[in-house]
């Protein structure tokens, strides 16, 4: 069949439309291919249209060139490692990344790109210490550390971040930070750290300027960014938990985080569903919090719900100190007073012994430190580590735990309340002392005074105590009541007389160590008054 005129001018009109929609179907694709601004988003910045290709590739190749990505929080039973390296990649494909571990991970993790290396920090005995030094593989000034699961899609977020932290470079605020979605609550903290008092507390900030907040931690974990040479200038710069650990060492020195509370980071693959895994994951995360206080010497977080959590010591383990030489603690050595669970024990004992007394009858009054520290601030002193009381030796008789203590002395034993706390005639000398436990020996001492010729005198001194001395048995007479330790407690009458007599004029509002000469001050501290 002949094809008409009209036909063939059908066929040429169809062949043209086709070969139109083909040429604007590609030139969408190559510009796609240029510009990540068009592609779907997993980060969730706002885009912005007004910056060219070349403006843009200049920005990942500067950024790239600033820039390294650490990795350094993940379990090596389930992690997504490779597809957050990945999603990394697909945005700044020269970037450096090291996923850091504290021992070489199992399974191992597939990392088979030439710019992402493993780096595991505790190395074998043939390799240098060197190799396992995060530190001495990061040569960019800044840092991006990123929790695993985090997903890059877009380059406008982490540019953002830069460009966020450069602005602050002659600021406190060291640090900025951005949220990955989660279904926690995204909070910013206040973050009081009191290494002296051995104490984390935590408050709720409310430190809004625009699209960021200032804060001193961040929850959940966020992703940061820092310069390399102040993480690096930190005590232990890649302590786990990360950036826990960041933000306490930070606070220490008053450095601050950027939130950008308004974007977020996209998350990936759920992890610990499995109920068994789950438990791991939760378990060495609670190890890790651990070792990280003990490592920075925390004792108790104070969280801003007024939640207390306790890391020292307890009933069933020893206390946190040693034996005690020349009446100074070795804490205070180390610019630290007493640590907070040691004074909540002995504080426990102290009003047991109380009232273990009062039931019994039996008279006793506060002496020495302890009563100096209730005239003071109606507790005990920051950096003592006992507290002393002193007793009528004819009354020792009334009270059974100290009978019982007495006569189990003879067989070198001692007496171990339905409580736990544990009575004992001391080896000492002519004293007794009620323990926290068998095991914690934080302790009340009980001195035994008699009356002679109008003086309380007692059987055992101890010559490194100035306070220790024979003083007027009508301090005695009668007995008053002092604030202290959350109790009314025995005292002796007129107190303040009293404290002067045995320690000496201004006692009460010139606090001091036991022996302060011991004390090196650092040349550059002001001298700190002591109470």
């Amino acid at each position: 069949m002949p094809i008409t005129r009209f036909q063939a001018l059908l066929v040429c009109a169809i062949l043209c439309n086709c070969a139109v929609l083909f040429y604007i179907s590609h030139v969408q694709s190559t510009d796609e291919a240029l510009n990540p601004h068009t592609r779907p988003k997993l980060s969730h910045a706002p885009e912005s249209h007004s910056k060219s290709s070349s403006d843009y590739f200049h920005d990942v190749k500067t950024f790239q060139n600033e820039v390294t990505v650490v990795i350094m929080e993940f379990e090596d039973y389930e992690n997504d490692i490779p597809r957050s390296v990945q999603s990394v990649l697909d945005v700044f494909p020269k970037i450096n990344i090291f996923v850091l571990s504290n021992r070489r991970p199992y399974p191992p993790l597939d990392l088979p790109w030439d710019n992402v290396q493993l780096v595991v920090e505790e190395i074998p005995p043939d390799q240098k210490q060197s190799s396992g030094r995060p530190e001495n593989y990061i040569t960019t000034p800044y840092v991006l550390v990123m929790p695993d699961g985090t997903r890059f899609d877009s380059a406008k977020l982490p540019l953002s971040m830069l460009g966020a932290l450069k602005e602050t470079s002659t600021s406190n605020s060291k640090i900025v930070a951005v949220p990955l979605d989660s279904r926690e609550p995204l909070q910013c903290y206040n973050l009081k750290v009191d290494l002296k008092r051995w104490t984390l507390q935590y408050s709720l900030s409310k430190n809004l300027s625009g699209d960021f907040m200032i804060c001193d931690s961040i929850s959940p974990s966020p992703v940061v960014i820092l310069k390399s040479a102040f993480l690096h200038s930190l005590s232990v710069p890649y302590m786990r938990p990360f950036p826990e650990s960041l933000f306490i060492q930070a606070s220490i020195h008053y450095v601050h985080t950027k939130l950008l509370y308004k974007s977020s980071f996209s998350h990936g693959s759920e992890l610990f569903t499995n109920p068994h895994n789950k438990w791991k994951h939760e378990s060495d995360s609670k190890k890790k919090l651990q070792h990280m206080f003990k490592r920075f010497g925390v004792k108790k977080v104070e969280h801003s719900s007024g939640e207390e959590e306790w890391y020292g010591c307890n009933k069933n383990t020893k206390r946190c100190f040693g034996t005690i030489v020349d009446d100074m603690p070795d804490f205070l050595y180390n610019n630290r007073w007493t640590p907070p669970c040691c004074l909540k024990n002995l504080k426990e004992t102290a009003k047991y012994v109380f009232k273990i007394f009062e039931k019994s009858k039996v008279s006793y009054w506060l002496e020495g430190g302890s009563l100096l520290g209730a005239a003071r601030h109606k507790d005990i002193i920051p950096w003592d580590y006992d507290v002393d009381i002193g007793m009528y030796k004819n009354e020792i008789s009334k009270l059974e735990f100290l009978v019982k203590a007495e006569e189990l002395s003879h067989i070198g034993s001692k007496f171990v309340d339905n409580l736990g706390f544990v009575w004992e005639k001391s080896p000492e000398g002519e004293f007794f002392r009620v323990q926290f436990s068998q095991f914690n020996h934080m302790h009340v001492d009980i001195f035994p005074f008699y009356e002679r010729n109008g003086v309380m005198t007692k059987d055992t001194w101890f010559k490194t105590h100035r306070q220790d001395t024979e003083f007027p048995s009508r301090f005695l007479k009668p007995l008053t009541k002092i604030d202290f330790i959350g109790v009314k407690a025995s005292a002796p009458n007129h107190v303040r007389e009293f404290l002067e007599f045995k320690f000496g004029k201004g006692v009460i509002e010139n606090p001091q160590y036991p022996d302060p000469s011991k004390i090196k001050r650092k040349t550059k501290e002001k001298p700190e008054k002591k109470g």
